[in-house]
This record gives structure tokens, sequence and C-alpha cells, in this order.
């Protein structure tokens, strides 16, 4: 998190792994948009508002990923703000373990009780609470997250959280998390309609144009869906499934990757099975998914 970048005529953005954004509220008071992964970066977000004479108000999570809500703790300790999130997602940032528990599907080993799957909790408020400034509008952006939402500031300016991933991302890692891929379509097909003289996404370049690299998007999904539906065949395990995959992306496996993209595979099969593409049956005591 290094450089301070303006976006609009109250917009700003701090460059970095994920990118976090702040709203002139007027008075020397700013909103953030997320707040980092973890202390350091909230000390380093701390650290610009000190320089800019600015005073922090309000956070405004996109969702409780650890990645956008580690420094929340910190920040709310220095300033005494509050801290929002859309509804599904406050539970998340109260009981950030819910994050790895989801990933593992029970009580998580300690693989998976990092910085980067675990951030300290923060005392989140829903969107719907009355001190949640009216100026900012929050976009529904569901899919890749539970309740994610973007935030339309009042200069016209869109924070689009995590709904894309940039081209160099996808190029690497093919398989970006998700929870709903149904979901997530309909979010992207939606943002193509969006009008804003900016869209800042968190993990990929700020554009005024946003269209070309939700299609890259949109196409890598549809991709990745007729992948998997070649690797169920005549019917295989989940882990089988899962292992084909990663060779045939080139990619490495290690115990964090295992339940980040072995997650989102499930919801793809999920998604595959309830649109008639693929089957699920038991057979041997085992769980087999079968090309329809």
């Amino acid at each position: 998190m290094s450089e301070l970048i303006r976006a609009g005529a109250q917009s700003w953005y701090l460059e970095g792994p994920t990118q976090v954004g702040i709203i002139e509220a007027g008075e020397g008071k700013v909103w953030l948009i997320d707040a980092g992964g973890d202390k350091d970066a909230g000390r380093k977000i701390k650290k610009v508002l000190d320089e800019k004479g600015w005073t922090l108000s309000a956070i405004l999570c996109t969702h409780s990923h650890a990645d956008h809500i580690g420094g929340c703790r910190y920040l709310q300790g220095q300033y005494g703000c509050p801290a929002y999130a859309p509804g599904g997602e406050v539970p998340f940032c109260r009981q950030p373990i819910l994050e790895p528990a989801l990933l593992y599907g029970g009580c998580p080993p300690s693989e998976l009780r990092h910085k980067f799957l675990l951030a300290q909790a923060c005392d989140a408020l829903p969107l719907t609470d009355p001190g949640f400034p009216p100026e900012v509008e929050a976009i529904p952006l569901p899919g890749h997250y539970f309740d994610m939402v973007g935030y339309r500031a009042p200069d016209g300016v869109i924070f689009l959280a995590d709904c894309l991933a940039s081209e160099e991302t996808l190029g690497k890692y093919a398989v970006t998390f998700l929870l709903d891929p149904a979901a997530y379509l309909d979010t992207l097909h939606m943002v193509c309609t969006l009008e804003a003289p900016l869209f800042v996404p968190a993990h990929a370049p700020a554009a005024a144009d946003i269209s070309p690299l939700t299609r890259v998007n949109i196409q890598k999904v549809e991709e990745i869906a007729g992948l998997l539906c070649e690797l169920c065949g005549t019917g295989t395990t989940f882990e089988h499934i899962l292992r084909q995959l990663f060779i045939r992306l080139g990619l490495t496996m290690t115990i964090q990757q295992h339940f980040l993209v072995g997650c989102t595979v499930k919801s793809y099969l999920t998604w595959l099975k309830e649109t008639g593409r693929v089957t699920l049956r038991v057979e041997d005591n085992l769980l087999f998914w079968a090309k329809a």
C-alpha cells in the first residue's frame, strides 16, 4: 500500500495488493472503503490520513474477507469510528474464524489460521444502521461472497470490491474465489450496465471503461465451467476433479490452495448440477460427479 491516487472530486484510493478507497466527507473527515489486510496495513493507512490532515469517521467494508477487513480493528482503536458491512458479512467480521471454517467445512487446521484467511475481529454494524452515510450508495455485487457490495461515492466514482480479477491474475491462476458462480455472472452482466467516471476494483487497475475486463472475467468463468464438465466425465470423485484441474491449469497444490480452489470448484459443481450439466450420485460409499 503505497501511492495515494485521486479518483474523483471527493474520491481517492491507495494502490496496493488490496486497493483501499477514501471518500472525503467534508470538514477534514473521510470514509474509508475497506481497511487492508492487517494491522500493518492499518498503520500505513493512518500514516496517509495523518499526512493529509484527515480524520477517519467510518469504515465501509465491501465484504468480510481478511484482506479487506484485517486493518479494521487497529483503525477503530485509533479513531473510535464505526465500521459498516453488508448484512450477511457482519457475522464474519465479528467472528472471523467463520472464513477458514467455511473453506475447510469444519474446525479449520492451523494451516488455515493465518492473517490472509483469519482477520482480527472488528465491531461491524449492518449497512441498515442509521449511522451509515446516506451520501454513499451501496451496490449489491453477489457471487464472490455472501453479500458483497460496491460503493458509489458522491462524485460518482464506483469502488467495485472483488467482483473483477485482473487479466494478470486470471492468466496466472485461472480460478479466482467464487461462492456462487451463477450470481457472479449476473453481477458481471449488471456491472457492464453501470456508468461512472471511474471504476476502482480492489484487485485490478482502475478504469473509466470497465466493460473489457468484465468480458474477460465472464469468459473465464464459462471456460472453467466447461473444463469442469469435461473433467467429470462419466463419473469421478471431487478429489480427482480437483487434482486434474490443477494439472490442466499448471497450478501448484498447497494446503491453502486446496481449500481455496476446492471451495470454488464445489460452488461451480453445484451450479452445474442445478443447471443440469452434471449429475451427482453415491456409489460404493463415494460421491461421484458425472457430465450429464
